[in-house]
């Protein structure tokens, strides 16, 4: 009788860490890089296309819909726009040669969140895995000092860099770094995070803080 326990519950564990892992491939499906949006794409050779965009940052590719599907890469490509359905809101996206290792410089994708004559805040979002451990307490057959599970979920993640002195710069998320990157009015931007409660690593919260800065500057 406790050998078909024993079988039952080990069948239980195995369906619920299958179904676990599951849910967030399944919700792969809706981050943004997966939709089509209606939008433009505009080549540096001087054509602009129209239709239905899609887009892949992790490989610097932009997707155009229309008879058929047409794959730009960020060689060939200036900059392209999208449009948001929900809030209708246009989204720019712009070829800049970078590095992200100091090695040579190729064209990257960067979507332009907020600029001004001098400075632009930028962004690439990514799919960030994350993990989470399964405690094993009362797992039979299970060593509780190492018989950890893993499962593994993802979430919607974004790099922030700034475009400064003709080049693009990443920034770290770290407050002190901030005013490096914004440089000559620490005292005017900390009051103005004081008095709008704006965090230093938050999207909404550094758009807000750069556009203030190029305020600023004028």
């Amino acid at each position: 009788m406790s050998s078909m326990k024993e079988s039952l519950f080990k069948a239980a564990l195995i369906l619920y860490l299958l179904l676990v892992g599951a849910l967030p491939l399944l919700a792969q499906n809706h981050f943004p890089s997966d939709r089509w949006y209606q939008g433009k794409i505009y080549c540096t050779d001087g054509q602009i296309y129209s239709g239905r965009v899609k887009y892949d940052l992790d490989h610097n590719l932009v997707q155009l819909q229309t008879e058929t599907i047409s794959t730009f890469t960020a060689f060939t490509v200036s900059h392209f726009e999208i449009q948001n359905e929900t809030d209708k809101k246009l989204r720019s996206f712009y070829s800049i040669p970078y590095s992200e290792n100091g090695d040579n410089e190729t064209s990257v994708f960067f979507e332009i969140l907020t600029e001004g004559d001098d400075i632009a805040l930028l962004c690439r979002e990514y799919i960030a895995t994350h993990y989470r451990n399964e405690g094993t307490k009362g797992v039979i057959g299970m060593n509780p000092s190492n018989g950890l599970k893993t499962s593994t979920g993802y979430r919607l993640a974004f790099k922030y860099y700034f475009f400064k002195d003709t080049e693009v710069q990443r920034y770290s998320l770290k407050k002190k770094d901030l005013f490096t990157m914004l440089p000559g009015y620490d005292d005017e931007i900390s009051l103005f995070m004081r008095k709008n409660r704006l965090d230093h690593d938050k999207r909404g919260d550094l758009i807000r803080i750069t556009a203030y800065y190029n305020e600023l500057q004028n």
